[in-house]
């Protein structure tokens, strides 16, 4: 259920994504908050910047919560992400056992929570999250999308140069 909180938390997410992004990384971001509204651990991806593939925005609000909290269990807690996690942020949430998970855009090539792999809906699971979806979603999608035409047309005007000094 999307509520008032959930807009602000996704709000502050995407001023996570903003520093992605003046990193060069895609822009995308995550914060992790327990019941009382205190943020625990936040994130942007760091892919590019540290040479980790693990480094999506999600993991590393995950790992800053874990060392802050000195438990991989970061139970009563709600994860807000830009974007849909993929498969092993997935697996990272799930493990994390998080109560709660909120994201802004649909990933529809990587996506694990309903877009293109539906990774919570077996039944086997040993942890159940909640799952609200298409919070700013708008916002989200437009960020990414800008966030790519740029890298678009900066790869085209850099083709031209080179083909000009040719």
């Amino acid at each position: 259920m999307r509520s008032v909180l959930d807009e602000k938390w996704m709000k502050y997410a995407l001023t996570l994504a903003d520093k992605a992004e003046a990193l060069g990384e895609i822009p995308v971001g995550a914060v992790l908050v327990d019941d009382e509204g205190n943020i625990i651990g936040e994130g942007w991806n760091l892919s590019i910047i540290n040479s980790d593939p693990t480094a999506h925005a999600e993991i590393v609000a995950l790992r800053q919560a874990g060392q802050k909290l000195q438990n991989y269990r970061l139970l009563n807690t709600t994860l807000y992400v830009t974007l849909e996690p993929c498969t092993m942020c997935a697996g990272a949430i799930l493990h994390s056992r998080i109560k709660r998970l909120v994201f802004g855009a649909s990933d529809y090539k990587t996506g694990a929570v309903g877009s293109r792999f539906h990774f919570f809906d077996d039944y086997k699971m040993n942890h159940c999250v909640e799952i609200t979806s298409g919070v700013l979603q708008k916002e989200c999608s437009q960020k990414l999308s800008a966030f790519f035409q740029k890298r678009r047309e900066q790869q085209k005007a850099d083709k031209h140069k080179t083909n000009i000094e040719r």
